[in-house]
């Protein structure tokens, strides 16, 4: 059968069925065709994928996808490429089918149409309690990432979480660059759809931190709705860096804090909220040609941010406004330290109190880095983040 068909294996949390490529030397090349997708995955669970290269040679199939109910599937150190043929050929796809519990680890992608597209259009494909860290994923046409908004729960597969979870996305890196789609088919760097409005998973949310978004040509680097925590983040572009709005669903319970934005555009815009919920813009640090930040939602408050012009960035921050890999985001001496912040209400999200670098985080900081002066951490890059 061509490519790597995943049909009916079913390991165990204490052991996962791992196919994998040596650790060191070249990997092992999967061959895209035109007629299937590469990995394909159906009725699996507790499988691990590792260190791959899956070229799908621009033949217009996936790098992987799922044809049945998978969960606790990992994908790590694997190099996707050869999926640019079209925005819409995927290297990573869940469409279709319920999915929980996968891990995206570690992986390059590179010039896809997108990168990783988890749910489907019409909100009926969960993508539930999800860990995406440490991947790069460069060049795309259209998204980095994307996560579908979910429409009520129909039948839920045996196993599959009905109580509150949280995705983590974590660590990466999403670049965008000249190649990627204009006009109607402008895509942002990672885009954020809402839980189910009721029943199991409305609860569920996402806690996005410890990124570097790195430029977008023609649409924002994050678009958000539903439960979300975005903090500890490095974002830069020539265009409007973070935008929280209606997109198919609602924009309900949002924390935006210790982020670094610089921008060409707008720096933090907020807009929507669902009744009875609140949207929360803290202890930024935001450089911006356009609005700096706007919060508007009837639950929403914007306080503690520094803001400035994107010109007078220099004057914050150590290198900001050159090219990679000059670029420098940590703060100089005396700029960013302000008055200790109200930190209450995000203590339930995952390394809250963590900087960019994994650094304790000192509340009198605003931005994504807790320090001033010489950067002791990762020299930014469009490249994987050293583990913190």
């Amino acid at each position: 059968m061509p490519g790597l068909p995943i049909f009916n294996l079913n390991g165990t949390p204490a052991a996962p069925i791992t196919i994998t490529g040596p650790t060191t030397g070249p990997m092992p090349v999967l061959l895209g065709r035109s007629t299937h997708n590469t990995i394909r995955l159906s009725n699996a669970s507790h499988i691990v994928v590792r260190r791959l290269e899956v070229n799908g040679r621009d033949l217009g199939g996936a790098g992987v996808a799922v044809q049945g109910p998978c969960n606790h599937i990992t994908i790590e150190d694997c190099h996707f490429h050869g999926f640019g043929g079209d925005q819409q050929i995927v290297a990573i796809s869940t469409t279709g089918q319920p999915t929980w519990g996968w891990v995206i680890r570690g992986n390059l992608i590179e010039s896809a149409g997108t990168g990783m597209y988890f749910g489907n259009s019409t909100g009926n494909s969960p993508f539930v309690a999800g860990l995406v860290e440490y991947n790069v994923v460069r060049d795309t046409i259209g998204y980095c990432m994307q996560v579908k908004h979910q429409t009520p729960w129909g039948t839920v597969p045996a196993g599959m979480p009905t109580g509150k979870t949280t995705t983590i996305i974590r660590h990466n890196v999403f670049a965008k660059s000249g190649n990627s789609s204009t006009g109607d088919l402008a895509r942002p760097n990672l885009l954020i759809g809402d839980s189910p409005p009721s029943g199991p998973g409305a609860s569920n949310d996402f806690a996005i931190y410890g990124n570097f978004f790195h430029d977008n040509p023609s649409e924002a680097l994050f678009q958000g709705e539903g439960h979300i925590a975005f903090y500890a983040n490095l974002l830069v572009t020539s265009g409007t860096a973070l935008r929280v709005q209606t997109h198919n669903g609602a924009v309900r319970n949002v924390r935006i804090f210790h982020n670094t934005v610089v921008a060409g555009g707008s720096g933090v815009l907020v807009s929507g909220g669902a009744a009875g919920t609140t949207q929360r813009v803290f202890a930024n640090a935001v450089f911006a040609g356009g609005s700096g930040v706007s919060v508007t939602s009837a639950g929403g408050s914007a306080s503690d941010n520094v803001a400035d012009a994107r010109v007078s960035s220099p004057g914050y921050l150590g290198n900001p406004l050159v090219a990679l890999p000059g670029l420098i985001l940590y703060p100089r001496a005396g700029m960013l330290k302000k008055t200790a912040v109200d930190m209450s209400g995000v203590a339930t999200h995952p390394d809250w109190n963590r900087d960019f670098n994994g650094a304790a985080y000192d509340s009198t900081f605003r931005g994504g880095y807790s320090g001033e002066g010489a950067n002791p951490g990762w020299s930014l890059n469009i490249a994987r983040k050293p583990a913190v």
